[in-house]
């Protein structure tokens, strides 16, 4: 796991004090990670266009160009001109080194924006909005400079925005690079060293990034164990049956022991899955929701539901009467998606808000809703999945386009209460859980449009 944060100005200005480093050294180890990643990838004498703003991000961008200029074809467009301090100082250096404030023109192998990185608060103007077009006109590799220009820090996009190929980011993760919206523009995410290593610079934080080395299988070292050893997880099946079925399936794959399928009327189903009228009596954790419909009366859920069993709530379950009452249990998680959490959201009198609302400022939803149910831990869906129990809040990046497809709800659905089943605590099974659902559908090595559910429950078997 990685810290994210909100800001990092604290965080520099901790360096500053703690460890006698100047914003100007900072600035040359930053500038410095840029030119050695372009050195890496790029043979020399590419040409490069660096846009700089006024500020500190421009100025990173000038220290950028003189460190490159001899071994590249160098170019330096300052639309705002340079007004900072650092920046006026970085500016004289670069023309000392024969580099000057020249139009854009033409292509370019290399494209860096560093026109306002982290620090932007404001509207963007028609400057600054001629410039990011050409910038992205350029068919050039293009790398942003601690933000893509037009994010915000609130992880919102101005509708003129730099879309890079890489962002390179000062010093630690920003929270803001990870908002579903930033997706579209951020590319591949790196941090540059600032003079310490990220162990001295950063500080504990809670909110987190979620790696691939973070999963953790539930594979089993037993070898005297049974079916019974891993648990039996009972799916409510509600009248639309195949999204029990796949959660089932999921389930069955991701280590639960039993799975049973619980329905008023008998179902056809596949045959490694159980069925039963009643909630059977070796059930260890219970999932509802998904295909709920209106196969149960209220007493009948009532009734399966009479017990302390961890549970994993997703779909139907978000509109039906009952839900408030489901909040007040311990060991619950909920697996909404954008449109879902708005309902729950207005139906706990938290906020009453649209998607669009919501998708602009779900860290900030997502801390409402966890500092009011401190118990619940929830699993807000999306292009980067968030996570939040009490202060803890995790953000799964992994998902890909794949995903977006009927039933991939339902196979998440299956991988967390199957963990509940076995054993692990509700914030456990949220995080391996999805964790297990985004990189299996990252391993899909044919057409992204193509992805089932089955291929998905099929790669978690090789995760």
């Amino acid at each position: 796991m990685q810290n994210l944060y909100t800001e990092v100005t604290s965080l520099d200005q901790r360096c500053v004090s703690q460890f006698a480093l100047s914003e100007e050294v900072m600035m040359e180890h930053a500038a410095l990670s840029i030119a050695r990643f372009i050195q890496e990838r790029f043979e020399p004498n590419a040409s490069v266009l660096i846009v700089c703003g006024s500020g500190n991000n421009g100025a990173d961008g000038l220290a950028l160009a003189r460190l490159l200029e001899g071994e590249y074809r160098v170019s330096v467009n300052l639309p705002f001109g340079a007004s900072s301090p650092l920046a006026q100082f970085q500016r004289e250096r670069a023309e000392k080194v024969e580099l000057k404030n020249t139009p854009i023109e033409g292509e370019y192998d290399i494209v860096v924006d560093a026109l306002f990185g982290s620090g932007l608060n404001r509207v963007l103007g028609p400057t600054a909005i001629e410039a990011l077009q050409a910038m992205n006109a350029s068919e050039g590799y293009k790398i942003a400079c601690d933000v893509p220009s037009g994010l915000y820090a609130d992880g919102t996009l101005d509708p003129h925005r730099f879309k890079a190929d890489t962002t390179i980011t000062m010093g630690a993760l920003k929270r803001s690079l990870f908002s579903d919206c930033a997706k579209e523009v951020v590319g591949e995410i790196r941090v540059a060293n600032l003079g310490v290593s990220r162990s001295r610079y950063e500080i504990p934080s809670s909110w987190k990034l979620l790696d691939p080395s973070d999963l953790s299988l539930p594979l089993r070292t037993d070898v005297s164990s049974h079916k019974g050893s891993y648990g039996h997880l009972s799916i409510i099946c509600g009248e639309k049956i195949g999204a029990s079925v796949i959660a089932g399936s999921a389930a069955l794959r991701f280590g639960s022991g039993l799975v049973s399928l619980i329905s008023n009327e008998n179902v056809t189903i596949p045959y490694e899955l159980m069925q039963s009228h009643s909630l059977p009596a070796t059930t260890t954790a219970i999932a509802l929701g998904m295909g709920l419909g209106v196969e149960f009366c209220d007493d009948e859920l009532n009734m399966l539901l009479d017990n302390t069993l961890p549970l994993v709530l997703d779909a139907d379950i978000f509109a039906h009467p009952l839900f408030l009452k489901l909040l007040q249990r311990d060991h619950i998680v909920l697996t909404p998606h954008p449109k879902e959490f708005t309902q729950i959201l207005r139906v706990t009198g938290i906020a009453d808000i649209d998607v669009n609302t919501l998708q602009s400022n779900r860290f900030d939803y997502v801390e409402q809703f966890c500092t009011a149910y401190p118990s619940i831990v929830l699993v807000l869906k999306g292009s980067n999945v968030i996570i939040g129990a009490g202060e803890k809040f995790y953000i799964n990046p992994h998902g890909t386009v794949a995903l977006a497809k009927g039933g991939s709800g339902d196979v998440l659905g299956g991988l967390i209460g199957s963990l509940l089943a076995q054993g692990f605590t509700p914030l456990e099974a949220a995080i391996q859980g999805s964790l297990a659902h985004t990189l299996a559908a990252r391993d899909f090595d044919k057409n992204n449009y193509a992805l089932t559910p089955f291929d998905l429950i099929e790669r978690v078997c090789t995760l």
